[in-house]
Formats: structure tokens, C-alpha cells, sequence
């Protein structure tokens, strides 16, 4: 029966904190992305390419500048947008964490390219207020989320 109480009050005292914490902090010290960049593994770099460029309808960069090859998914501010690419890796084969990439057109078309490309989706699109989404994965099993904006 402590124990429970102890729990009950952590929980409000427990935000207070955070809620407190949070006045400390000036708008300057928060990140303008929580998220800067993603990357995904693949088995095979060229192979990754051809998918994500049938699925998004913009071919990935290639950028040899670093210490192995990477394909940059590109974006209409290469200074403060936020980004990612593709490289030779161990994929996570559905267990890794998913990437949301943004789709010309409808998630549902989006999808119908998932498909005649080699990947899988599971569910129906899912609604929010910014706009609708779709759970899919590339034919190493990474997951992906195929974002159509409102």
C-alpha cells in the first residue's frame, strides 16, 4: 500500500519537476529539430538506390566525400533541412527504429511503389493533423514510414 501511494505521488510531483525545469529554459536553448539526421543500412547501396528513387520519386545523392560511400535523400534546403541517407550497413530487419520520409501524391501510391519495387506495408494509412502516414519496409526490412503532408 506504500508503495502504491509513493507511486501516485511521484507521477504529479514527477511533472512539476520537468514543468519547472522547463521555465529554466530559454527558447534559445532548445533545438530548432529535435531530430537532425537519420540513417538507414542496407545490404546493398546501388539496390537501395534504385528502391528509394522508385518510392519517393527523387533520387538520393551519392556523396563519396566521407569514409564510405552514402546515398543523401534529398531536400529543398541542404543548409538547416533535415535529412538523411543510405549506406552499406546491417540492416535492422524490422527492429530498428522508423524512419518517416516525406512522398509526392498519396500514401496509398506511395505504396503501390513500395510494392512493385520489392518492400512490404502493413496497415492502412494512419491520420493526423499534419497529415496522413503509412508503415512500410525496404527489401532489407528496415522500417519506414511514407509521409503525405496536408
Amino acid at each position: 500500500m506504500i508503495t502504491a501511494d509513493i507511486m501516485l505521488s511521484a507521477g504529479p510531483c514527477h511533472i512539476a519537476a520537468i514543468n519547472n525545469l522547463m521555465e529554466h529554459f530559454e527558447m534559445a536553448d532548445i533545438p530548432e529539430h529535435a531530430v537532425v539526421w537519420a540513417e538507414i543500412p542496407v545490404t546493398n547501396l546501388t539496390k537501395a538506390v534504385a528502391f528509394y528513387t522508385k518510392v519517393l520519386e527523387v533520387e538520393p545523392v551519392m556523396n563519396t566525400d566521407g569514409p564510405q560511400p552514402i546515398a543523401i535523400f534529398n531536400n529543398k534546403d541542404h543548409v538547416t533541412g533535415v535529412a538523411g541517407h543510405i549506406y552499406e550497413g546491417k540492416p535492422a530487419r524490422g527492429v530498428g527504429p522508423t524512419v518517416h520520409l516525406a512522398v509526392s501524391g498519396t500514401v496509398e501510391d506511395a505504396r503501390d511503389r513500395v510494392f512493385d519495387a520489392g518492400g512490404t506495408s502493413e496497415g492502412d494509412p494512419v491520420a493526423i493533423p499534419a497529415g496522413r502516414f503509412i508503415y512500410c519496409q525496404d527489401p532489407d526490412g528496415n522500417s519506414i514510414g511514407l509521409f503525405e503532408g496536408t
